[in-house]
């Protein structure tokens, strides 16, 4: 009988340590929900992180910025991208859900941008511009949908209630600066990531076919440039942060934290946007 409890005492050892290993943080397994809005950022930290830990596997889904955070609440992701301030109702609930406090993982300045076509008479836009024409019944916007983060932060931006916004919709992004020579007299309305990329082929082609408008703020021209992302000078400017439910230090938390490292934060710089961690540069000199 002794020797019967002693052998599962040990297989239990065995398979609690070898669950352990699942989520360790360098051969892990993670479903990264992110909006279409950021999904070249997030692919581009996940890459490299996984080409830091080879065993590490993340899978980055597609998903509306609100139904990400549902699924995190709800247990269906581990790990999301928040481009908004977070309602006090919302932490409370993320705080009771996990069981864990709420702390934010900043790691990126990002931006609402507003583009027409490269002909278009339109030179510059202002915030009120831009909420009348939400509330006009004019449709000149055009956003990538309901419940999108670009859609929920123009709202929380604005103080306006979603159900009371009215704009055109294209499905993405990409859909809108394609489709915008379509609509001379709209907007587009997008996130800074989807063309921040200054080398990026497909970056480069989606800037050559708009204009990107500066916002016009009692006569002075304010462009979503790093200058402007680093000091929120741009009204719409916008801060990317991690959200995790992952009560240990498993690939989550190692994934985050390394986008929050030097690394990680010279990868953010990269890629067009303005890191949230400044970090000194060392000079050798000889």
């Amino acid at each position: 009988m002794m020797n019967k409890f002693f052998w599962l005492a040990i297989l239990f050892f065995f398979f609690s340590c070898k669950e352990d290993v699942k989520n360790n943080y360098n051969n892990g397994s993670l479903t990264l929900a992110v909006d279409e809005s950021f999904y070249d950022i997030s692919d581009a930290l996940s890459y490299r992180y996984m080409q830091v830990y080879p065993e590490a596997k993340i899978k980055i889904v597609k998903v509306k910025e609100r139904e990400g955070l549902k699924g995190l609440l709800d247990q269906k992701y581990s790990t999301i991208v928040m481009s908004r301030p977070m309602h006090q109702d919302e932490i409370k609930a993320y705080e009771h859900k996990t069981n864990m406090k709420f702390q934010p993982a900043f790691f990126a300045a990002d931006a609402l941008v507003f583009v027409v076509p490269k002909d278009s008479p339109i030179q510059s836009i202002s915030e009120e511009e831009i909420k009348n024409q939400l509330l006009d019944g004019s449709r000149n916007l055009i956003l990538d949908g309901a419940n999108t983060s670009n859609t929920d932060y123009l709202a929380d931006k604005l103080k306006l209630n979603t159900s009371e916004m009215q704009f055109s919709v294209l499905k993405s992004n990409e859909e809108i600066i394609e489709d915008i020579s379509k609509f001379s007299h709209h907007v587009g309305v997008i996130g800074l990531n989807t063309i921040s990329r200054p080398y990026g082929e497909k970056a480069q082609e989606l800037r050559s076919q708009i204009k990107i408008l500066p916002i016009n703020i009692k006569g002075k021209l304010i462009y979503p440039d790093r200058q402007n992302l680093k000091d929120q000078s741009y009204p719409f400017t916008r801060i990317l942060y991690f959200l995790t439910n992952e009560g240990n230090f498993g690939i989550a938390n190692g994934f985050i934290r390394y986008a929050c490292t030097n690394i990680g934060q010279k990868i953010v710089d990269k890629n067009g946007l303005q890191p949230y961690y400044l970090f000194k540069r060392e000079v050798q000199i000889k």
